[in-house]
């Protein structure tokens, strides 16, 4: 079926969610947590992701903000720098993450698809305000047709009513939509719904999740995505 439309996981596959730790450990002052920032933002990343399946798991929905910050914080608990009181560092970090830097190819396949005359859309665990920094910050903007939340069903992914949202917005059929995740498990569950999914292992050595769903599509980063309405479902 003809694709109209492509819809982006935001953090992780537009938004650099290393980003904010990356750039605190660039900062003066900062030579101490130059040398822990790579864990810091992996277990921030990891714990944000399973806190999110937590809630999801047993019904009892926290916004995208506070999962956040406990992540965080958690992250924080971990890499102990002697003993330190981290409440600085934690309200920089959460400043940084309202800013965080979308990957430099991001801009380049935003325009191509637009120009290709298809709706583009971000489908995200984020908040709205969380979701509105980070377009802003990016200047992605005028790039979007639409910015959706799960905030609006009170749930996050993957549960398949979240993936409805897109179906409802731009009132299509799941065949109709490519939907573009760094995630392997978000790539997977939106394949179980319907979309193209495809999944952007960013050249880390992450391997296929060996989930009963496959993602469609195959990709190092966002360079190649717009060529994807000239492919067969295969992976590239």
């Amino acid at each position: 079926m003809t694709t109209t439309t492509f819809v982006f996981d935001a953090y992780g596959t537009l938004f650099d969610v290393s980003a904010a730790a990356r750039e605190l450990s660039e900062e003066p002052g900062q030579e101490e947590f130059a040398q822990h920032w790579t864990t810091v933002a992996q277990v921030w990343r990891q714990k944000q992701l399973e806190y999110t399946w937590i809630h999801a798991i047993v019904g009892e929905h926290l916004d995208f903000w506070e999962v956040t910050k406990n992540a965080l914080d958690n992250a924080l608990d971990v890499v102990m720098l002697n003993g330190k009181d981290h409440d600085e560092l934690r309200e920089r970090l959460l400043e940084l993450y309202w800013e965080l830097s979308a990957y430099p190819e991001a801009t380049k396949a935003l325009e191509q698809i637009k120009e290709m005359g298809m709706n583009t859309a971000i489908l995200s665990n984020g908040t709205p305000q969380m979701l509105d920094a980070a377009v802003k910050s990016a200047g992605i903007g005028h790039l979007l047709d639409d910015v959706l939340s799960v905030e609006t069903v009170g749930i996050f992914k993957p549960a398949g009513v979240v993936y409805e949202l897109v179906t409802n917005r731009f009132n299509c059929v799941p065949e109709e939509v490519i939907f573009v995740s760094a995630n392997g498990w978000d790539a997977a569950a939106a394949s179980r719904f319907g979309f193209k999914s495809c999944w952007l292992h960013r050249k880390s050595k992450a391997q296929p999740d060996r989930l009963p769903w496959k993602p469609s599509f195959v990709l190092e980063d966002l360079v190649f995505v717009p060529d994807l309405t000239r492919l067969d479902d295969a992976s590239v």
